[in-house]
Parts: structure tokens; C-alpha cells; sequence
């Protein structure tokens, strides 16, 4: 068993809180890691339940997407990634639920108000508070599963980190005051279970609630942007996303292209 290391997350108070649900029912805690998201995946490989949450006070090869490095010093943000197996057709709506989980939590935790850079960066005041990586397969018996990273900057002071200073925020930058980690780590793992149990109990809630909360929350649309896939550079105007997330981008030409992925930054 990993050393359980001291820390403000009371984890016997989270777990018993969530032990109806699904996600958070089952708690990992680990004093350092390489990644939440590798671990998580050994745990599913060796039959950990749907729903269990691998969280780390430090990861020493925490990634964000496209393989960044993701900043977070001992102790004082949250890193998780949880073990979900909804239905493969469920799977474009993972990342909406943990991005409107998120953005509750620091509605309900810290009275902020945070929109999305499509398709998963959640911003407060332009800069980036959370983020979101989402890893999926079929196993051999040919069920889905979806490893779900998040990242949310808590009490970070980005203005220490010279390469994130400029474009990253915490809720400690800003509400100026330190957090214990536990409220906001509950609250945004009931939000999510709620959300991921809807989705599971009544299919249409996707298509006629989920994606218009999540679209709600999008600060990409309207935006000229550059779209950066791979080798491939995409310039157009973000006009819309259609039912399953993709970004629908105007481009100089008028048609329409269908993005399912890539970086986004809009142009000045």
C-alpha cells in the first residue's frame, strides 16, 4: 500500500460523502506519482470499480494535454484522474461533464465565474484555472473506457512559475486567500457523479441539456482563431459546435470544417 502522506484533503469525510455514488466512492491516495492518468489505467487493467479516483499531491511526469507539462507543486492544487465505462456512444460527453463539474465547483466554492477554450481548458478572467484530459479504448470484452485527468489550480501563486505567469490563474490569485483543498475536491466530485449518473440514467440529457450547458460556457465561439493539429494550421472563424463537441470553423473560403481536435488560439 502507498504511504498515505499528511494533507489537508480529508479523505474519510469525502469518501463517506460519496460513497452512494459512483465516482469518488473509491479513493486512491498517493504522496507522489509519475501520472494520475497511468495509474488509473493500471488500476483499470486490474479491475478497479468504475468511478475510482487516483489523486496525487505531486506527479513527476503530470501531463496536460499534447503531452505538456502540467505545473503543480506539492499540496497545493488537485490532480486526479477517475476510471469511468459509460457506453462507447457516451464517450464525446465525458469531457463536457468534467469541464461543467469543474466550472460548478468554482462557481459554488469560490463565487468565480469560468468559461471554456474549447474543448477542455476551463479560464477565469482569460486565464487558465483547470484543465481536462481525457484518454479512452475499448477493452477486450469491447467495453468503453475513459480515464478522465483533471487539474485545478488552487492555491498556486503562478507569478513564482515564470512559464506559466502570464497565462495561468489560481483561486488563490484570484480571491487572495488560501484554500483547504477538501471543500473543492467534494464538491467538484458530486457535481460530476451527478452529471456522469444522469448521462447514464436518461440518454437524451446529452443532446438536450448537457451540450447546451457546456456550449453556454464556451469563450472560442464567435472568435477568429488558428486551429493547430498535428502539421495541419487552420484559420476561420469558430461559428458553432454541433451535438457531439466538435468545433464547426468558418473558413476564409466560406465552408464549414469540422475540428475533433487540436489546439486553439485566437488571433490578434
Amino acid at each position: 500500500m502507498p504511504h498515505t502522506p499528511t494533507t489537508d484533503l480529508a479523505l474519510p469525510a469525502i469518501r463517506r460523502a460519496l460513497a452512494a455514488g459512483v465516482i469518488g466512492s473509491r479513493i486512491h491516495h498517493y504522496h507522489a506519482l509519475g501520472s494520475t492518468m497511468d495509474e488509473a489505467r493500471r488500476l483499470a487493467q486490474n479491475g478497479a470499480p468504475e468511478g475510482a479516483v487516483v489523486i496525487a499531491e505531486e506527479q513527476t511526469a503530470g501531463r496536460g494535454r499534447f503531452n505538456r507539462a502540467w505545473v503543480s507543486p506539492r499540496g497545493e492544487n488537485l490532480s486526479f484522474s477517475v476510471i469511468l465505462t459509460p457506453p462507447a456512444a457516451q464517450l464525446p460527453y465525458m469531457n463536457m461533464a468534467a469541464a461543467l463539474a469543474t466550472s460548478r465547483m468554482l462557481r459554488d466554492e469560490a463565487n468565480l465565474a469560468p468559461t471554456i477554450k474549447w474543448p477542455n481548458d476551463i479560464r477565469v478572467n482569460g486565464r487558465k484555472i483547470a484543465g481536462i484530459l481525457i484518454e479512452t479504448g475499448i477493452s477486450s470484452t469491447g467495453a468503453a473506457i475513459a480515464i478522465v485527468g483533471i487539474g485545478v489550480n488552487i492555491n498556486l501563486d503562478p507569478s513564482q512559475h515564470p512559464e506559466i505567469a502570464h497565462t495561468s490563474t489560481s483561486i488563490y490569485r484570484e480571491t487572495a486567500a488560501k484554500r483547504n483543498r477538501t471543500p473543492a475536491l467534494q464538491t467538484l466530485l458530486t457535481h460530476f457523479d451527478a452529471l456522469y449518473t444522469r448521462l447514464r440514467l436518461d440518454p437524451s440529457y446529452a443532446a438536450t441539456t448537457l451540450v447546451a450547458e457546456w456550449t453556454a460556457l464556451l469563450d472560442t465561439l464567435g472568435a477568429t482563431i488558428t486551429l493547430r493539429r498535428g502539421d495541419a494550421i487552420i484559420h476561420g472563424i469558430a461559428e458553432r459546435v454541433d451535438p457531439r463537441g466538435n468545433l464547426l470553423i468558418r473558413l476564409p473560403d466560406h465552408t464549414l470544417h469540422t475540428a475533433t481536435a487540436g489546439e486553439v488560439t485566437s488571433q490578434t
